[in-house]
């Protein structure tokens, strides 16, 4: 309930802090971001990391889908596709129980 009231308290600092500045004020914001981006220096950049972005997609792509595929792998159960190199073991495997010789019925009281 505590969290509920901070919320709508905030809901409502924030709404009338921002009819006070108006119009006006977010249209000065809005201005400065603009040219902001519209800035050579800010372009120039922006086009250096979109070519850097683009040298390296295949490659990210490629380390996405292998890894991926081995959580796939992981949680279907499926395991490595390689085929073991492990020597198969000789030792025999133990004797089962029957499942009713394992279970003694609940003494009643």
């Amino acid at each position: 309930m505590r969290g509920k009231i901070l919320f709508a308290a905030g809901l409502a600092v924030g709404y009338v802090l921002g009819t006070r500045a108006g119009r006006e004020r977010y249209e000065q914001l809005k201005n400065a971001a603009k040219g902001f981006w519209n800035d050579p220096r800010v372009q120039h950049r922006v086009d250096q990391v979109e070519d850097f972005v683009k040298e390296r997609a295949p490659e990210v792509a490629e380390f996405v889908s292998d890894g991926a595929k081995k959580v796939v792998d992981q949680v279907t159960g499926r395991g490595a596709t390689k085929p073991s190199t492990a020597k198969p073991s000789t030792a025999k495997p133990a004797a089962r129980k029957p499942a009713a010789a394992a279970k003694k019925p609940a003494a009643s009281s």
